[in-house]
């Protein structure tokens, strides 16, 4: 009768003859009790999940005593004219802007937030800006599949198309949706992405 004697395997072997122990213990410490599934914290905090893609491309802090209100949302075009969606005075938002294009040049929209009486707390994103001048309204959707182009604007689906607005989807491929907003007269801010 033959007996077979198992041999350990070989990174336990190379384990034994270093000197170093294998022993399969549980964890101590923190990592002992990571964070459950109701949230409630429990030991070692983790990574996890995709992050959120970064919403401004600029925050900065600015003095303007002009203006009127605690918040104030504002778009500069590449001419330097500032199109604001508050009532304020025509020259306030001036040194808002003057303190973005430190690190950013038009355009860009921006927010600013009143965080003392003059100081203002002000966070501006890049944009892009097109010139569409076939659109009759405020808000453009265009999506272009396989099946065809769907023109919808102010939310209504119309016949045709707009040529500027194809042009910016075609940069992202032959399927793709390209959102715009009007800004000023024919300036539209556009936003495309393909599908």
């Amino acid at each position: 009768m033959r007996f077979f004697r198992r041999r350990k395997p070989l990174h336990e072997r190379l384990a034994d003859a270093g000197g170093l122990d294998t022993g399969q213990r549980a964890p101590t410490g923190l990592s002992a009790e990571p964070p459950g599934w109701d949230g409630e914290p429990r030991g070692e905090s983790g990574i996890h999940g995709v992050p959120r893609p970064r919403r401004w491309d600029t925050v900065v802090q600015a003095e303007a005593s002009d203006l009127v209100g605690d918040a104030v949302h504002f778009v500069a075009l590449d001419d330097g004219t500032l199109v604001v969606d508050e009532d304020e005075p025509d020259a306030a938002l001036t040194p808002l802007a003057e303190a973005v294009e430190q690190s950013l040049r038009p355009p860009y929209r921006a927010e600013a937030v009143r965080r003392g009486p003059a100081t203002w707390a002000v966070a501006a994103r890049r944009i892009a800006i097109t010139t569409v001048t076939d659109v009759i309204g405020d808000e453009a959707e265009l999506t272009s599949t396989r099946e065809g182009k769907v023109l919808r604007v102010d939310g209504i689906t119309r016949l045709g198309s707009a040529r500027a607005l194809e042009k910016v989807g075609e940069a992202q491929g032959t399927e793709y949706v390209v959102r715009a907003t009007r800004l000023d007269g024919e300036q539209w801010e556009v936003d495309a992405s393909p599908l």
